[in-house]
């Protein structure tokens, strides 16, 4: 019998920290109110003036 090795090769990225909060900004914006909620904080979000 015979046998063949298939090699893929695979790059792996590195999208940074901030790569799913600029992805998603509601997203993240939800899972840091959950976090801190679960914490046992009271959250309350006020826009930014100028920002919009």
């Amino acid at each position: 019998m015979l046998y063949f090795l298939r090699i893929v090769a695979l790059v792996a990225v590195e999208h940074g920290g901030t790569y799913f909060a600029q992805r998603d900004p509601e997203r993240a914006t939800r899972h840091a109110i959950n976090t801190l909620n679960q914490l046992g904080y009271t959250v309350t979000l006020n826009p930014l003036e100028g920002a919009a």
